[in-house]
């Protein structure tokens, strides 16, 4: 953890981005958050420098940050969110930053999905089907999860802002996830199988498919 904070000897002062941008060279963890990913979080801040600033404070302590300039983000039942994250990344383009906070998987969205989506899934008459997603777009906000996880098994990023501008489903892409985890979810329920079923906590999501 001592990484993380300021070194108080004038000549070797280090701060939380050069340490990002340590562990990211040679390697890309879709978990760890880079320097230009938290940048473009700190840019849904009302304040971006203060909010760089308290992280470089403060790297374990979560964030308050308003949807609908930046984001929107579609809030779903952890369960419901891997099978929508299955389908993107196994059949669709991808996803843009994924976080999973106190029992939900938050799905940064492009704005004004979060307006659309809840009128695209009743116009489909999939509403009855799909879980209905808390979404949250202009006038909220969304608490995140810290740059660093402070404990295991605590609020994480699964597919964290790597980017300064990095890609956001839309609207469309986020109802064809929800249809297709519905219809997984449905063929799963029929399906018969004599082996055991595989460990669904192993997740890897191959990064290089992201836009």
């Amino acid at each position: 953890m001592s990484a993380w904070l300021r070194d108080d000897s004038p000549t070797d002062r280090s701060d939380i981005f050069r340490f990002l941008r340590e562990q990211d060279e040679g390697r890309h963890h879709t978990a760890h958050v880079t320097p230009d990913g938290a940048g473009w979080l700190a840019s849904a801040a009302s304040y971006p420098r203060s909010t760089l600033a308290l992280w470089e404070a403060r790297p374990t302590a979560p964030a308050v940050l308003s949807c609908g300039t930046v984001f929107d983000v579609v809030n779903v039942d952890t369960i419901f969110g891997r099978r929508m994250l299955d389908r993107l990344w196994a059949e669709g383009p991808g996803t843009g930053p994924v976080a999973l906070h106190r029992g939900r998987m938050l799905l940064f969205a492009a704005p004004g999905t979060a307006q659309r989506l809840p009128a695209l899934l009743d116009w489909e008459e999939w509403d009855d089907a799909v879980p209905r997603p808390l979404c949250h777009g202009t006038g909220d906000a969304v608490t995140i999860p810290p740059l660093t996880p402070l404990q295991p098994g605590g609020p994480r990023w699964v597919v964290a802002p790597d980017t300064r501008h990095p890609w956001l489903p839309g609207p469309e892409v986020m109802l064809w996830a929800c249809v297709r985890a519905v219809r997984a979810a449905s063929a799963a329920d029929v399906r018969i199988s004599i082996f055991p079923p595989a460990d669904q906590g192993a997740k890897v999501y191959d990064v290089s498919r992201r836009r």
